[in-house]
């Protein structure tokens, strides 16, 4: 804790010495106490919340109640003191639902008898989403194509440190474009590329991290050969070139079934004649010079 007193030096309060850091969205407290006197009462007590920079009034208290008619617009419905421990000298703020715009300097200003003040610093953080990670192009790719990989990551703050890591954990520091883009609510969006040459079984680490929360969200993408489409060309030629083949076989296939069956009949046709030759050809073809010769000793006898 850092101790504040007066210009006086009457009076002592107590405020963290270390800013206050609050998520987005949430409740945050803002630490102020001082050491009231023994004969201390709530309608001595005139405690003012307000930004240090421009005064604009954050809360109030006095006359042993709130006093909001001139609080900050933007502050309404969302701050309010612990009662109870105000006779302990207790005047923290609770500041509800947290939004970028509250993060600054807040002064606790206290009265009693004496005046007091200090300044208490809030400081606001998100956590980032899990990024996401998309190749582009992603599709008709092959090795050595120029592709760049995408990071995103949303509603995180403040901004992020993004680091791009290979397999091995080296730091890829070239070709690296980042940029980070608020948001309607003050959140960041951070988009980082990473510009590569197309490497199958290449795998890219994307790490963002929140520097105030200690936050590392991380992704990682690994580049196979299933990632690579064939190219439509390529594809076709081989196509083109596949039914060449079955049409080269089936007319080889035929050619050779007419050879066989050519040679075939020629061994068929020069077997018959062989058997000719021997003398053991068809009988039906020497059976007519048979009869002619019984005729003949026929003719014999009758004369």
């Amino acid at each position: 804790m850092l101790l504040a007193s007066s210009l006086a030096g009457a009076m002592e309060i107590q405020v963290p010495d270390d800013p206050v850091v609050a998520l987005f969205g949430q409740d945050a407290t803002l630490r102020c106490a001082f050491s009231p006197g023994a004969n201390f009462s709530l309608a001595d007590l005139s405690l003012i919340w307000q930004l240090t920079d421009t005064k604009r009034l954050v809360h109030k208290f006095a006359e042993g109640r709130d006093q909001l008619a001139n609080q900050g617009r933007g502050y309404a419905n969302r701050t309010t003191l612990f009662y109870d421990q105000l006779p302990r000298g207790n005047v923290s703020l609770l500041l509800r639902r947290v939004q970028i715009a509250d993060e600054g300097s807040f002064t606790c200003f206290v009265r009693v008898r004496d005046y007091s003040s200090a300044a208490v610093a809030l400081q606001v953080a998100a956590l980032y989403s899990k990024p996401n990670l998309s190749l582009e192009p992603n599709k008709n790719l092959k090795p050595g194509d120029p592709v760049a990989v995408t990071c995103h990551a949303f509603s995180g703050y403040p901004e992020a440190t993004v680091l791009w890591r290979d397999s091995r954990g080296h730091n890829l520091t070239e070709n690296v474009t980042t940029s980070q883009v608020a948001n309607e609510e003050g959140l960041f969006d951070v988009r980082s590329v990473l510009r590569v040459a197309l490497e199958p079984q290449s795998t890219y680490n994307c790490l963002v991290k929140n520097p105030l929360l200690g936050q590392e969200a991380h992704t990682s993408v690994t580049i196979t050969g299933q990632h690579l489409v064939f190219p439509a060309v390529a594809l076709w030629v081989s196509v083109g070139l596949a039914v060449c083949v079955l049409v080269l076989l089936g007319a080889l296939a035929y050619v050779c079934q007419k050879k066989i069956r050519q040679s075939c009949k020629e061994e068929k046709e020069n077997a018959g004649i062989e058997e000719q030759e021997d003398g053991e050809g068809p009988k039906t073809a020497l059976q007519p010079l048979k009869n002619v010769e019984i005729k003949e000793d026929i003719r014999e006898e009758i004369d």
